[in-house]
């Protein structure tokens, strides 16, 4: 039975674990916690069930109890799909990573692509397209090709379309890039890891280096943590004179980025120039604005246009 699939493999235990879910959305997390135990004691290595457990007893307080969980769901998890080490981050366990598992990402968005759409533009007023393709408008020029990376369902290509040659879009999940590909804005849509170095990235596999005049990154670094891999690929990517357009999640003053509870990474202003100054990037624009509602709240961000040099 492999420890990850989603379901236990045991009846008994499934049906218990389906009790406690109902529990835990009565207000019962320390009761579909103690469920969650029983059916666990059937199925020991079902990480997807301490995931859950960890969760309830989380709800209900115990921290203590919802570390343990989460270090069992990671050690069962071999590529840790759901991201217990970012909980463990923000619980205090252990430091917070540079970076998601890429494992995690892919999942988490290869289940969200069907819905992706419609649950950021119309419930969390998601406004990142517009607003970047808006401070690219102001640069008044004309694209050969640009990269639109992390490009997801492809919500900013049809904002860029008009003024740019060719568009190449690239993200890690495949299930977002066959949205993106049914819009028919993209003439190239591939499979990319910005997690990684460069050179493994997937982004030059059929591509040179040193061939886009423009570069895109809507809503897609606040999944990264350590920004330093990404700017380096796009450094890699930029013809010298091209712009680089992208968003991030606010993290306030200071110097670097923190993981928020949404276990997404927000970081600061003075983080990102300080990469763009070491990498080669004059910022011409800064946009601090709203980016999209959480629940009740509004998520700040920061939108940057920023030019390699010659």
């Amino acid at each position: 039975m492999p420890p990850n699939q989603l379901t236990s493999g045991d009846v008994i235990a499934d049906r218990r674990a389906d009790y406690a879910r109902m529990l835990d959305e009565g207000g019962e997390p320390d009761a579909a916690a103690e469920l969650m135990e029983q059916a666990l004691e059937l199925v020991p290595a079902w990480a997807a069930g301490w995931y859950r457990l960890a969760t309830y007893r989380e709800k209900a307080g115990n921290l203590s109890g919802a570390i343990e969980a989460y270090r069992q769901t990671r050690g069962l998890g071999e590529n840790d799909i759901f991201g217990a080490e970012l909980k463990l981050a923000l619980l205090g366990a252990i430091a917070t990573p540079d970076r998601p598992p890429s494992s995690y990402v892919e999942r988490l968005f290869d289940d969200y692509a069907d819905r992706f759409d419609a649950s950021l533009v119309e419930k969390l007023d998601y406004t990142v397209p517009q607003k970047l393709a808006a401070l690219i408008a102001t640069t008044d020029r004309h694209y050969a090709l640009a990269v639109d990376l992390g490009c997801g369902t492809g919500l900013l290509g049809p904002e860029i379309r008009g003024r740019v040659g060719r568009l190449e879009g690239f993200d890690l999940s495949q299930n977002m890039l066959t949205k993106a590909a049914e819009k028919n804005v993209y003439d190239r849509l591939a499979q990319a890891d910005l997690s990684l170095a460069p050179d493994a990235t997937g982004l030059f596999i059929d591509g040179p280096e040193h061939r886009a005049n423009l570069i895109t990154a809507a809503d897609v670094l606040m999944y990264l943590g350590n920004l330093e891999a990404v700017f380096d690929a796009i450094v890699a990517l930029a013809l010298p004179d091209a712009d680089v357009a992208f968003s991030v999640e606010d993290a306030g003053e200071g110097e670097s980025f923190h993981l928020a509870p949404s276990l997404r990474y927000a970081h600061s202003e003075a983080y990102v120039r300080s990469l763009c100054e070491r990498h080669g990037l004059t910022i011409s624009k800064v946009v601090k604005t709203v980016i999209r509602k959480d629940g009740a709240n509004s998520i700040s961000g920061i939108l940057f246009l920023a030019r390699k040099g010659l």
